[in-house]
């Protein structure tokens, strides 16, 4: 009984070795392997086939700025074909995620392709057509004081522009009486702010700025009859949406501030939302135009436009004279000059004071044939 008893104490000590020595192995391998952080993955299809080798190319050499600039693209004007020095990289070079290099001018394309849908477009004429009791100076003076407003809450550029957007598009379908036309306003800011924001503002905040006028009630019946008249299609693509991209081949010729360009091209953009007569271009038109109008500002001497920037935009000069006669009006006082939010905000030095910049009163013709640049 004593043997038998001895014998399982033997059996139980191996066994115990025997996991020992298995556990200390596995380790070891464990500890050999190299962990993999994931952005060290190899970019390789999921599937593999047999008798299939997979070879893994070694990684490219990032060119460096100068020979980036000895890159050339063949670009085709009418009948003659001409070398001209394009920096394809453009994109590349941004650190704006949505210039991601290989899907960029996807991106544009489709940007494009959906601005001109007539689901996220208002009517041009629905003032005329629609309205009974609002005028073209009550939305001037709207979209003026939610400038104010998005400035007051520290809101984005993009907010302010789909606010605008979805007020124009609820006006084309819906009746509103201008003591409702404050109610729209600060709902479609509401409703924008949830949709771009990362903390937008609360309801209350936006009973508070119109003085209590309006319940917390009233705000959100008003959002609940805008996101029925618009169908919850709320991502329509805006000025801005273009903008980041024009601007940036804007000052690839440009050799100046790029803040100023940028905050130049901003402000004329803006401009555009307080005249109820823009509604009739394309947000990638208005865009454009304020592309071409900020380099005919800056340097009024020089043609503003080039064949680089009608690769990228895809308009030729003479596209864009309407467009840029409004906004250089706009700029200038011509027109809504009582409105003063938009110009005020960006006389501030944080914008580099671009509203106070000095602009010729004419605009040459000639800036608009369509001629080889």
């Amino acid at each position: 009984m004593a043997d038998e008893k001895e014998n399982c104490v033997r059996i139980t000590r191996a066994a115990a070795k025997r996991k020992a020595s298995m556990a200390a192995t596995i380790d070891e391998e464990r500890l050999s392997k190299k962990r993999v952080i994931l952005g060290e993955l190899p970019n390789l299809a999921n599937l593999t086939f047999p008798n299939q080798k997979t070879e893994i190319k070694k990684t490219r050499k990032v060119p460096t700025k100068k020979q980036q600039k000895q890159k050339k693209k063949k670009v085709v004007l009418g009948k003659d074909t001409e070398i001209i020095d394009l920096d394809l990289d453009i994109d590349s070079r941004s650190d704006d995620p949505q210039m991601c290099g290989p899907y960029v001018t996807s991106i544009f394309d489709y940007l494009r392709q959906m601005e001109g849908n007539v689901k996220s477009r208002p009517l041009i004429d629905y003032l005329e057509k629609v309205q009974r009791d609002v005028t073209c100076n009550m939305r001037g003076t709207l979209v003026d004081w939610l400038v104010e407003v998005a400035d007051e809450y520290k809101l984005l550029s993009e907010t302010l522009y789909l606010t605008v957007s979805y007020i124009d598009r609820f006006l084309s379908v819906k009746i509103v009486d201008r003591q409702k036309l404050q109610l729209l306003g600060v709902s479609a800011m509401l409703i924008a702010s949830k949709y771009e924001e990362i903390t937008p503002p609360n309801v209350e905040d936006f009973c508070y700025i119109t003085d209590n006028t309006y319940t917390k009630q009233d705000v959100v019946k008003m959002e609940a009859d805008i996101l029925l008249a618009l169908k919850f299609e709320l991502g329509s693509p805006t000025v801005n949406s273009f903008l980041r991209r024009f601007t940036r081949v804007a000052l690839e010729d440009f050799k100046m501030s790029h803040l100023q360009m940028e905050f130049l091209c901003s402000y004329l953009s803006e401009l555009s939302l307080l005249d109820y007569n823009c509604l009739k271009f394309l947000p990638s038109t208005v865009a454009a135009s304020a592309v071409f109008l900020a380099r005919f500002i800056i340097r009024p001497k020089q043609h503003p436009w080039c064949v680089m920037l009608e690769e990228y935009t895809k308009y030729k000069a003479g596209d864009l004279k309407e467009c840029v006669g409004m906004l250089h009006d706009l700029y200038l006082s011509r027109t809504g000059g009582v409105l003063q939010a938009i110009r005020d905000k960006y006389k501030n030095h944080k914008f580099k004071c671009v509203a106070t910049m000095p602009a010729s009163p004419e605009l040459p013709l000639t800036f608009f044939e369509d001629v080889n640049i």
